[in-house]
């Protein structure tokens, strides 16, 4: 049996491919969530087999959803859309499979026969995009949507990600992130300074250089961010530094 999230913006949508999916009996609904926010917080939860991706959602779309997440990670996908021509592209670009609105159980019947039947790791490295333009942010019962260029630095704790930026109007100037590190460093402008910590190299206020090859970074909002010996060459390199 499958272990499934469905996300889509759209209610009945979402509650009609919810029933059609359980009455397979081949398939078990984890979460259901109504926008991509929801559904990347639950993917990160849940670990589903499967996640059933409507394209067109307000905010962040399905694909943006997908570039969120990191590619070694991501479940297999079949796109849900009501638009036939992101479904042939998300099908000719290694999608697993697409399902078009409204989805009937015998189409479904033949999406379920081809993930029985898949043993490869699929590439949606086609369909996604290589840079994000918006990066989710968490914290006080609401969601902040910050470009990338407003973040003066992003770390890791045993609590998760967490961005700053002074787009954040809280006394700490962060929320949490549900990107991972790696995710952030490749699709953001972003740069590894230490292995829990990336830095916005234009909000880069000074370097400070300490002994024994190590040095820290203060931004341009005074948030403090170490940078390891492993980083440090590279750093000095890109700002000319002696």
């Amino acid at each position: 049996m499958f272990k499934a999230i469905v996300i889509d913006d759209e209610l009945y949508a979402r509650e009609e491919l919810i029933q059609l999916l359980n009455e397979t009996g081949e398939v078990e609904i984890v979460a259901s969530c109504q926008n991509a926010i929801e559904g990347l917080k639950q993917i990160h939860a849940c670990k589903p087999d499967v996640i059933f991706l409507d394209i067109q959602m307000p905010q962040i779309t399905g694909l943006e959803l997908l570039s969120m997440l990191d590619p070694d990670k991501i479940p297999q996908v079949v796109f849900v859309t009501a638009y036939d021509e992101y479904a042939l592209k998300a099908f000719e670009d290694n999608a697993i499979d697409y399902l078009l609105k409204p989805v009937s159980s015998e189409r479904l019947a033949k999406t379920l026969k081809r993930l029985h039947a898949s043993v490869i790791t699929r590439d949606y490295t086609s369909v996604t995009k290589t840079q994000l333009e918006l990066v989710p942010c968490t914290g006080y019962n609401r969601v902040l949507l910050i470009k990338p260029e407003d973040i003066e630095m992003a770390y890791s704790d045993q609590c998760g990600v967490h961005i700053m930026s002074n787009e954040i109007q809280d006394n700490d100037n962060k929320k949490s992130c549900s990107l991972s590190l790696k995710v952030l460093e490749e699709k953001t402008p972003l740069i590894r300074c230490h292995r829990q910590y990336l830095i916005n190299p234009t909000k880069i206020r000074e370097i400070k250089l300490l002994d024994n090859s190590l040095a820290e970074i203060i931004t341009c909002m005074g948030a403090v961010a170490p940078v390891s010996r492993r980083y440090l060459k590279a750093l000095k390199d890109r700002f000319a530094l002696s």
